[in-house]
């Protein structure tokens, strides 16, 4: 496929509210260690939609490009690329620098850096890592910070237990299907019984149980019920800090909380010390970032071996790349169920 001197993309708006369509230019000369990808599908995040809405507590870039999920094509390869070829299924990590896991510097794709909301893009060979061959393009998009974020808030790999998922989002979805995949019990919740019983029809009869808690405002005495008193082993917490005590609540003696989100925004006054409970049912309270490079491809090697029975769940309306905004959109008013995917 011939490399063109421009491409389309999205950015930011100068006021941050919105994002708008651009004309890019890639570079004329190609160094070394960089590899030309055509990017085929787009997937959103809630921050997203977070960033345009004024709920996103870290600085991102001015008029940068939004989203860091991506599924994308090798065109070309630098001179001194060893490890990828034209053809190749890839995606860049969603922070650039976390190469091993153990780097104390960030830099998050769409937010420190230009994301991947564009047709064409060029990365060094170090952040790319290989997709999964029995995914459609859609479907690869959504594994680089939801699925890699569902990885490490379920402690993986590992094939027991429990776990609470709080919502039918981008993270939950895919953290239910992993649970499934690895013989892990799973309970999710929504405020929507139809969600529910999406959710449901992923497993087995009886595999998945779901709480609403529009009908059970005390979820929590709901997970321990489903849990015969005992409590989950862990909670995939999308609220944040407005949710702990009854993420507490459920929770099993040394079980784990895993903060993937914050839905329910920062406020912390009024909050009811929560140590007491942590210190008695000896908990861990962790905050979970998508994976470094070798969770990420330890989870493509496990979609690769699971794919029979574990595709991300996309929402049924997938956006063109020309209505992009319309994607973030609808994203942001919670129409979605799964993962929100624009096809480039």
């Amino acid at each position: 496929m011939p490399i063109p001197e421009s491409y389309k993309a999205f950015r930011r708006t100068a006021d941050g509210s919105s994002v708008e369509m651009t004309e890019e230019k890639l570079p004329s000369n190609l160094k070394p260690n960089h590899v030309v990808i055509r990017i085929h599908a787009v997937s959103l995040n809630y921050r997203d939609v977070a960033m345009m809405n004024g709920k996103y507590p870290v600085q991102v870039i001015d008029r940068g490009i939004p989203a860091s999920d991506c599924a994308a094509e090798v065109i070309t390869v630098g001179s001194e690329v060893k490890h990828f070829n034209p053809g190749d299924r890839v995606a860049p990590l969603f922070d650039l620098k976390s190469i091993t896991g153990t780097e104390d510097e960030v830099e998050a794709l769409g937010g420190d850096a230009d994301g991947v909301l564009r047709q064409y893009a060029v990365f060094d060979q170090t952040v790319l890592v290989h997709l999964p061959k029995l995914l459609s393009w859609e479907e690869a998009a959504c594994i680089n910070c939801a699925g890699t974020t569902a990885w490490k808030a379920l402690d993986m790999p590992r094939s027991s237990g429990s776990a609470l998922l709080q919502g039918t989002g981008g993270v939950s979805m895919f953290a239910l299907l992993i649970c499934l995949a690895a013989g892990i019990r799973p309970i999710i919740t929504s405020s929507s019984d139809e969600k529910l019983e999406t959710a449901r029809a992923l497993g087995k009869p009886g595999q998945v149980q779901t709480i609403n808690y529009k009908t059970h405002p005390n979820w929590e005495e709901e997970a321990r019920r489903l849990t015969n008193g005992r409590g989950v082993d862990v909670v995939v917490d999308n609220v944040g800090p407005t949710a702990i005590t009854q993420s507490l609540s459920s929770l099993a003696r040394r079980g784990v909380i895993s903060f993937v989100g914050f839905l329910g925004g920062f406020n912390l006054d009024n909050q009811p010390d929560i140590l007491g409970p942590v210190l008695l049912k000896s908990a861990t309270l962790r905050g979970i970032t998508p994976g470094s490079k070798p969770e990420f491809q330890a989870l493509c090697n496990f979609l690769e071996e699971k794919a029979v029975q574990l595709k991300p769940v996309m929402d049924k309306t997938i956006f063109e790349f020309e209505d992009s905004k319309s994607a973030f959109d609808y994203l942001y008013a919670a129409k979605h169920m799964g993962k929100v995917v624009i096809s480039v």
